[in-house]
């Protein structure tokens, strides 16, 4: 048999026809596979064993096929983008660079309950504690780097080690966003339909190359400064648990997010009813709300802000945290971001200030409208009537917005 070419775990037959096929449903491959059981169970009988012909199955001669280990897109996605952020290093940056810098500097070298108080550089600390504790992890490695970007005194610092050290934490973070994106990767692999659509083409694949890839945040965080995508992970990890049915972790991972960045308050209201009317009141009737669930879901999002702002309630510096994390007196706009009403009052008001005097219509003395900056402190407009808190809030309210 061997000598006329066909192996031995073959059926035999010049013309092939008794040949094993992969599926193993040929009329010639279950008469050998019967012949073979018979063989077998007359020598389990008599306790003599019994040679196999050369046209037997053999099932322990069939051929090994080893799997060949394709390179992961998803792989292939991560090491490109990793090493275009890298190339990224040496870009410009913006003043969010000083603003973390200072935060580095704020928190590791003053004591937590001075945290919020602090007001040595213009940029002042005013995102959530629990953030600022992460800036204080960072800040137990940034001494390695260079010590200097730690001290108070050494505003606009930006040393080569330190750019290094801040470009290398925003690359180092965003394994959060990473992670978050692998789970969507995952779940969308999952939920395929066909396994023939060439990897292009997949959604996992267009999925996982948008995130990440994406061109505002590479801009953002690694050129500008930022660390977004750190906080963008969370929300969407909240996201992916949502998918997948796990409320319980999908109101974790937003409420970390929101004690991390407090911009994400907006979201809570859709978020909050959402899991409201999945884990606690699937039937929408009384007899139906379910109490646990709603104790469940309330202790998690209490426990992360208690972790987050107790320390700060203990020592009765709430007011001092709010009014840093929600600045009224900076105005109804920053940085020309906010894209409502009040952004047209300000721009008007920044216009006026710069025409007003050109035209004689306004005393050259006039201030330079400020509302715009950024800053924490509080600012007054030009020439137009400041606009109050209060003042806002009736208006937002008769709108009924």
């Amino acid at each position: 048999m061997e000598a006329s070419g066909f192996p031995p775990w073959t059926l035999g037959g010049p013309a092939g026809d008794m040949a094993f096929n992969r599926k193993g449903s040929s009329p010639a491959a279950i008469e050998a596979r019967l012949r073979l059981m018979r063989k077998l169970q007359a020598a389990e009988l008599s306790g003599v064993p019994v040679p196999l012909e050369d046209g037997d199955f053999r099932p322990d001669q069939q051929p090994v096929v080893r799997k060949t280990r394709t390179t992961s897109p998803f792989g292939v996605l991560l090491v490109t983008v990793t090493c275009f952020k890298f190339m990224l290093f040496g870009c410009y940056h913006s003043t969010d660079f000083e603003v973390h810098r200072n935060w580095l500097a704020i928190t590791s070298s003053l004591p937590f309950r001075k945290w919020y108080y602090e007001a040595t550089s213009e940029w002042t600390l005013d995102y959530p504690p629990l953030f600022a504790w992460m800036e204080w992890c960072l800040s137990l490695f940034a001494r390695f780097f260079d010590r200097a970007m730690l001290d108070l005194d050494n505003l606009n610092y930006a040393s080569p080690r330190t750019v290094f050290f801040q470009r290398l934490s925003v690359v180092a973070l965003d394994a959060v966003y990473i992670y978050a994106v692998r789970e969507g990767y995952r779940i969308l692999t999952q939920r395929s339909i066909s396994a023939k659509i060439r990897t292009l083409y997949t959604p996992s694949f267009i999925f996982a190359g948008l995130m990440l890839w994406n061109v505002g945040l590479l801009m953002v965080d690694h050129i500008h400064f930022q660390y977004n995508g750190f906080l963008l992970g969370l929300v969407q990890l909240a996201v992916m648990r949502i998918l997948e049915r796990r409320y319980f972790a999908a109101a974790f991972w937003f409420s970390l997010a929101v004690n991390m960045k407090h911009i994400f308050l907006y979201m809570a209201p859709a978020f909050g009813i959402f899991l409201l009317r999945q884990c606690c009141w699937p039937e929408l009737s009384l007899r139906g709300f379910n109490l646990r669930n709603f104790l469940v879901l309330g202790g998690i999002f209490g426990a992360i802000t208690t972790v987050s702002l107790g320390p700060f309630a203990v020592l009765g510096q709430l007011p001092q945290v709010m009014s840093r994390l929600f600045p009224f007196q900076r105005g109804l706009t920053h940085a020309y971001w906010a894209p409502n009403v009040w952004a047209l009052y300000n721009g008007v008001d920044k216009i006026l200030t710069i025409v007003g005097p050109k035209l004689g219509l306004t005393d050259r003395n006039a201030s330079v409208g400020a509302l715009t900056g950024g800053l924490v402190g509080g600012q007054e407009h030009s020439v137009l009537p400041s606009i109050s808190p209060g003042t806002a809030d009736s208006f937002w309210g008769s709108t009924g917005r």
